[in-house]
C-alpha cells in the first residue's frame, strides 16, 4: 500500500465586500444567497448552509440594507405561501464576487509559486504564534542527547552556531518524544539569566554562557532589564535588581555575558 504523501503547506485567503466600514459580503453570506436562489426559501438556504432561521433573516435584512438595492426579495401570498427570491442585483453581485474570488485565487497560487518551498516559513509562523510567558525563546536543533539514571542532558544547537544545554527528567525526554536530529524551542525565563562581564575563562558550575554586546538596558526603580545580543540576530534579556545594575554599571554597546543553569532551561516542541 502507498504511502500518503505529506500534505503540501499552501497559503489561504477571504474576500470580504466592505460597505460603511461595515463588511457586506464574504463567501459564507454569498453561499446563503447562492442556496436562496436555489431553493427559494430562507428557511430551507438556512438549513443548508448550517445556520438557525433567525441568523439567515438577520443577514438578508442586513444585506439589503447596506445595498444600493435590495438583492433578496420576500414575496408573500399566492400559491404555497409565497418565497424568497434573488433580484437580478443579487444575482450580478453574486457573478462579480466569484470573478474576484477566482481572481483572488490566482494571486495566490502566483504567491505560493513565488514562494517556492514553504515549509520553513510554516515553521517560523508557528514559532512566533507561540504565546507564553517567557521573555527568552530559541529555536534550534538537538545535538546531543545524554541519559543519565534520572535525568538527561540535552544540547540544542542554534543556528548561529551557538549551544544551549539543559538538564531534563528522562520522562519528559520520553513525554516529549525528544531525538537527535529534531527541532526544539529552549525556554529561559529572564529572572534566571544573571548578567557579569568578562566571564569567558571563569570557572562557575552554570552550564550556559553565552557573551555579547549589551543592546538595550532599561532601568527601574526597583527591577532593570539588560539585553544582550549573542549573535546571529538573537537576543537574550535578563531582569536583575536595579543595585545590581547599578554595580555592574553596564552602557548599551558594552561586552557583557549572560549566565544560566541548565536546569533552568525548558525545552519545547511543536
Amino acid at each position: 500500500m502507498a504511502k500518503c504523501a505529506k500534505q503540501q503547506i499552501g497559503l489561504e485567503g477571504s474576500i470580504w465586500f466592505q460597505k460603511a466600514e461595515n463588511r457586506f459580503l464574504g463567501g459564507d453570506r454569498i453561499l446563503l444567497l447562492e442556496k436562496i436562489d436555489e431553493l427559494g426559501s430562507i428557511n430551507s438556504a438556512a438549513k443548508a448552509v448550517g445556520i438557525s432561521y433567525k441568523t439567515a433573516w438577520h443577514l438578508v435584512n442586513m444585506i439589503n440594507n447596506l445595498s444600493d438595492k435590495p438583492l433578496v426579495d420576500r414575496m408573500t401570498g399566492g400559491k404555497g405561501g409565497g418565497g424568497t427570491l434573488l433580484t437580478r442585483e443579487g444575482k450580478n453581485v453574486i457573478a462579480q464576487f466569484r470573478v474576484v474570488q477566482e481572481e483572488h485565487r490566482k494571486f495566490l497560487e502566483n504567491l505560493e509559486a513565488r514562494l517556492g518551498e514553504t515549509r520553513n516559513l510554516y515553521r517560523f509562523l508557528r514559532r512566533i504564534s507561540m504565546k507564553i510567558s517567557a521573555r527568552n525563546i530559541f529555536s534550534g536543533t538537538i545535538e546531543k542527547i545524554t541519559l543519565g539514571a534520572v535525568n538527561a542532558e540535552v544540547t540544542l544547537a542554534l543556528p548561529s552556531g551557538l549551544r544551549i544545554t539543559s538538564v531534563i527528567t528522562i520522562g519528559a525526554v520520553q513525554n516529549l518524544g525528544l531525538k537527535e536530529g529534531m527541532n526544539a524551542y529552549a525556554i529561559i525565563k529572564s529572572n534566571s539569566v544573571i548578567v557579569g562581564r568578562d566571564l569567558h575563562d571563569a570557572r562557575i558550575s552554570a552550564r550556559n554562557i553565552l557573551c555579547g554586546t549589551v543592546s538595550k538596558v532599561i532601568e527601574g526603580p526597583v527591577s532593570t532589564e539588560i539585553d544582550v545580543e549573542i549573535g546571529g540576530g538573537n537576543v537574550i534579556s535578563s531582569i536583575i535588581t536595579h543595585g545590581s545594575s547599578e554595580k555592574l554599571g553596564l552602557r548599551e554597546g558594552e561586552h557583557a555575558c549572560a549566565i544560566f543553569k541548565a536546569s533552568s532551561v525548558i525545552l519545547g516542541v511543536n
